[in-house]
């Protein structure tokens, strides 16, 4: 999934290269076949002075990329580079990940549309979702089902990627009719189910997708101490953590300074608060727990993982009205990871929470062609 921290704290960057006075640029990974370090939709930029934030293969290509990106900046021309990483002969870097990538140099300017429509955008909580046909360089931007920016260089190079605002009458004469409202209605149908950035193909074009949506929304019912290793490692990995638990001496910014606090009972809380939130339901007091369960599964949760025994859980569940198939219930929660210290535990549980998160089936890596991702 790509994740709006990221395309912030790289635009973050980049304004302040502008304020320098630096030529920057904004780096995209566009495709992937095979094994890489990192998937379609992460980034980084880079100055013209050698100045780096974010990384797209751990340190593996950042020195080439910045070649290119530098040649992409002094002609004010955007770039579409492929890497064959199994070319080892060719590369002489002893990559482990053998994969291919296409990678877009998109160099900006504080005054680009592009630039100026994600300065809006990153300020709204709406997805944002970017679609760039490659290698033609149209592009839209889109917060939410609302259009930002629309636009391209209007040239027939094909390493020119992005350019002026477009009005319709100046898309490319070889545009087949209605296509572009064929690939933005796809693009936003796929929004929320979209787990990471991916290519549409139409009329034989080949067209980059790629949304951009705030943390995932985790609830921690509550505040024990094997809560505290859930929240710390849910929150590194981009969860927007709340705990929701009644005892103020527990649920404090003190032992969770990274989340949210609800100092409350759950049934207090009305499900339009907490709709289509994460949750994980570990009180070790039952009543607690099955009013936390109650709550999420009126709540149109998108995750809800059950701490203890299934035989506890179906027993809640019966108290309740509801059964094991009332909603995505994970339970006992976590992967089988064999731990059990409270931090082997938490790593379980944020294990499966990242699967999840990700649409992966959480299972071993060993003797597969493809690894992250």
């Amino acid at each position: 999934m790509s994740k709006m921290y990221e395309i912030r704290e790289v635009f973050s960057q980049l304004e302040l290269a502008w304020e320098r006075g630096e030529m920057a640029a904004l780096l995209t990974i566009t495709q992937v076949r095979g094994s890489a370090y990192r998937q379609p939709g992460a980034k980084m930029m880079m100055t013209a002075t050698g100045k780096m934030y974010g990384t797209l293969s751990g340190g593996c290509l950042e020195a080439d990329l910045f070649e290119w990106t530098r040649q992409a900046m002094e002609i004010h021309e955007p770039r579409l580079i492929q890497y064959d990483l199994s070319e080892n002969d060719m590369w002489s870097l002893g990559i482990g990940c053998k994969g291919h990538l296409e990678i877009a140099i998109l160099p900006l300017t504080q005054e680009h549309p592009l630039a100026q429509a994600l300065q809006v955008g990153l300020k709204q909580a709406n997805p944002l979702t970017l679609i760039l046909e490659i290698p033609k360089g149209i592009f839209a931007l889109y917060s939410g089902t609302n259009s930002l920016a629309f636009g391209t260089t209007g040239t027939s190079n094909v390493h020119e990627i992005l350019g002026d605002i477009l009005t319709p009458n100046k898309l490319p004469a070889d545009t087949p009719e209605n296509l572009w409202d064929n690939v933005v209605h796809e693009a936003l149908n796929r929004m929320s189910v979209r787990t990471r950035a991916e290519m549409i193909t139409m009329d034989s074009r080949r067209f980059y997708v790629d949304t951009m949506r705030e943390p995932e929304r985790l609830i921690l019912c509550g505040a024990g101490h094997d809560t505290v290793p859930v929240a710390t490692a849910a929150s590194k990995m981009d969860f927007a953590v709340t705990i929701l638990d009644p005892r103020p001496q527990f649920n404090a910014p003190e032992r969770f300074p990274m989340a949210t606090h609800w100092v409350a009972e759950p049934q207090t809380i009305a499900p339009q608060q907490v709709k289509e939130a994460w949750w994980v339901i570990m009180n070790h007091k039952q009543d607690r727990d099955e009013q936390a369960l109650q709550l999420a599964l009126t709540a149109n949760p998108k995750y809800v993982g059950i701490l203890g025994p299934l035989e506890r859980t179906q027993e809640m569940l019966e108290h309740i009205g509801a059964t094991l198939t009332s909603g995505p219930i994970h339970a006992p929660v976590g992967l089988n990871l064999g731990g059990e210290t409270i931090d082997e535990v938490g790593i379980s549980i944020v294990s499966e929470l990242l699967a999840k998160r990700n649409g992966a089936d959480g299972g071993h890596l060993h003797l597969r062609q493809k690894i992250h991702g």
